[in-house]
């Protein structure tokens, strides 16, 4: 027998569902089953083909703490993932078991989401553990709540061995007669290679780079010669503070706006020019008008990114060194 763990945690110690699934590994282990475990933060460039590791399963495992709300993004990019590329007809032998943690209360609602969530697959869902945990020590300590863990292991176990039957629910025959998905029509040897397509960086790396080169040539033919965003660059020039440790690579971009600033600061020396260059150490999207605040002074970059007004991808600390090294004077 194979049974499969995916853990959509964090895997931070203080989590209680990792003794959870650890409690379960260890009873099944003893029952002669092959355990394996997905820790799907590890997994996170790879998750859209991680549906094609359920052929080999008779049995999953779904772990999740709730931290605040909801089952977390690892877990819904999973589910998301065995809708789109799964093999729905597997999908439908498979018997899961939810583990449901929670340090800040939702417990019940974050098992309700995954026990539906399966039954659209279409899978079979056993009756899963639900617990609100507020010292995980105590909670890990528990004799009584170790019995407790160790007899879903052994019901897990009885339920796949024996292929226990449950009564039919209402949405897997909704799934089945009114949820059409994008991919219905594509044979799941086709599904599996879509998503290997989307979690390849490369590939999509690729097709981002074709579109931006076709924009740009369509850009050219139009002759677009729109100024908008050259009053940056000469605010970034003349504001700039000398940090000769520092080396960092910022990349700007508008919403609103066809325009990026690239801004080298390498060995103290500041090369600010737009377009893209090099590859980049932060990339930092927003709008112009939040642009011209943080050159006039009313705010800074940091303060920016903290109350939402602007997203970033890469090294986020660099965004304080941003307001470090341009320490814009509070002008009209």
């Amino acid at each position: 027998m194979n049974i499969n763990i995916y853990y959509g945690g964090r895997g931070l110690i203080e989590d209680p569902s990792l003794y959870v699934i650890h409690k379960l590994t260890e009873v099944l282990e003893e029952l002669r089953v092959k355990v394996t475990r997905y820790n799907l933060y590890e997994e996170k460039n790879g998750i859209t083909m991680l549906p094609k590791t359920l052929k080999e399963a008779d049995g999953i495992i779904l772990a999740v703490n709730v931290e605040w709300l909801g089952i977390g993004g690892f877990m819904q990019q999973f589910l998301d993932a065995c809708w789109l590329y799964g093999d729905k007809e597997q999908l439908s032998k498979l018997y899961m078991l939810p583990v449901v943690t929670a340090t800040a209360g939702g417990e019940r609602d974050a098992e309700g989401y995954l026990v539906k969530a399966w039954e659209v697959l279409g899978g079979t869902v056993l009756d899963g553990i639900r617990a609100y945990v507020e010292d995980h020590v105590d909670f890990e300590t528990n004799k009584e709540y170790g019995l407790l863990i160790e007899k879903y292991a052994e019901k897990l176990y009885k339920s796949v061995n024996q292929k226990a039957k449950n009564f039919p629910a209402s949405d897997s025959y909704i799934r089945h007669r009114f949820i059409k998905g994008t991919l219905n029509d594509l044979t799941p040897q086709e599904s599996e290679q879509l998503s290997m397509y989307v979690s390849d960086d490369t590939y999509v790396k690729k097709q981002k780079e074709d579109i931006e080169e076709l924009t740009q040539i369509f850009k050219g033919m139009l002759n677009n010669k729109d100024e908008e965003g050259q009053e940056f660059l000469p605010k970034l020039i003349d504001n700039y503070h000398v940090i000769k440790e520092e080396e960092a690579v910022y990349e700007i971009g508008f919403t609103d706006m066809e325009t990026t600033i690239t801004v080298e600061i390498k060995q103290g020396r500041l090369n600010c020019f737009h377009g893209k260059g090099n590859e980049a150490d932060v990339e930092i999207k927003l709008p112009s008008a939040i642009m011209k605040k943080i050159v006039t002074g009313h705010i800074t970059m940091q303060m920016a990114f903290m109350s939402g007004e602007l997203t970033a991808k890469g090294n986020f600390s660099l965004i304080r060194h941003f307001d470090q090294a341009f320490p814009f004077k509070k002008s009209l």
